[in-house]
């Protein structure tokens, strides 16, 4: 079980983490400070689109109670472990940010699928950033650290605007192998339109099944209440488990293993196993650290649709 810590740990200074810089950089690129920092919503570089699409999805959540149906929240709990586990966890966490596995193309259109009806982001941006995420973990850089403060980790550091020259920059930076693919160049594309068409979807069908009521109803709970459901299960890997919770391994950084984030994120929440080998499939390392993201990657593998599987978990552990 993990124990609550009595305080969050010292934030390392930026001039610290600035000599700890793994790769130099051509002076003409931005830093990866200039990525992610909370100082850039201080600039007015807000992120219009985004602001509103959570504000609307938070909106529909609040209002689920008045269109619930037993349908709808049949659809909303299949789709949330379709687009959250084998989207985000298996698809665009373990997939494609860190190559723990390798994926047939008709399992790979699909789990990519998947991962743009989560509504979190298209396949290039997800694993470009989380990949910056590993390397500067709770250091200067990171683009969603709780040291930089819980809120900006939590969900402030999404509503940072980028331009396109900028996005271009950390896809050349860190998700270069992937960036020519086209299967993940199309997702890259449509992402916008794979969400509408999702949106459409849901209120067809419940208008087929039974009406205007059974429409909202479902497009209500099987995409506002199951998204939001999801994005905070989601960011609380990125602020609960760099706060709170237990280690198994010495890192460089604050992550911790947290056992009801675990529960809620299909397994994302033994973080600090994660970062100790992040290209180790299995996230959970003892055997009472529960990964059902992992269990849907053995029954992949075991009817051919994933291969070269990572799974070999050091021993050598703190506890």
């Amino acid at each position: 079980m993990s124990a609550l810590l009595a305080e969050p740990p010292v934030r390392p200074s930026r001039k610290t983490a600035a000599a700890e810089a793994e790769t130099p950089r051509p002076a003409a690129v931005a830093t990866d400070e200039e990525f992610f920092s909370p100082d850039m919503l201080r600039t007015s570089k807000w992120d219009t689109i985004v602001v509103v699409w959570m504000t609307a999805m938070h909106v529909g959540a609040l209002a689920a109670p008045f269109f619930f149906s037993w349908s709808a929240l049949g659809i909303a709990i299949g789709l949330h472990w379709l687009t959250a586990s084998i989207g985000i966890c298996l698809g665009y966490h373990r997939y494609l940010s860190h190559k723990s596995f390798k994926l047939k193309k008709p399992a790979e259109f699909a789990v990519m699928t998947c991962g743009a009806l989560s509504g979190e982001g298209s396949p290039l941006r997800w694993a470009a950033v989380h990949r910056l995420h590993h390397q500067k973990s709770d250091h200067a850089g990171d683009p969603h650290s709780p040291l930089e403060g819980k809120w900006w980790s939590h969900l402030l550091w999404l509503f940072v605007r980028h331009s396109s020259t900028q996005q271009e920059a950390l896809f050349r930076r860190y998700v270069p192998e992937l960036a020519e693919r086209p299967m993940l160049q199309f997702f890259e594309r449509n992402y916008g339109r794979v969400l509408l068409l999702s949106a459409l979807v849901l209120f067809g069908a419940g208008w087929l099944a039974g009406g205007w009521f059974l429409a909202a109803s479902f497009l209500v709970w099987g995409m506002c209440v199951r998204m939001v459901v999801a994005y905070h299960s989601t960011w609380f890997v990125n602020s609960a488990t760099h706060l709170w919770g237990y280690r198994n391994y010495q890192t460089r950084d604050e992550s911790r293993n947290l056992w009801w984030v675990a529960l809620l994120s299909y397994g994302e929440g033994w973080h600090n196993n994660h970062h100790a080998h992040p290209s180790v499939a299995p996230a959970g390392h003892r055997w009472w650290e529960i990964d059902m993201t992992w269990w849907a990657i053995k029954a992949l593998r075991a009817v051919g649709l994933a291969t070269d599987v990572r799974e070999n978990i050091p021993r050598k552990m703190e506890g």
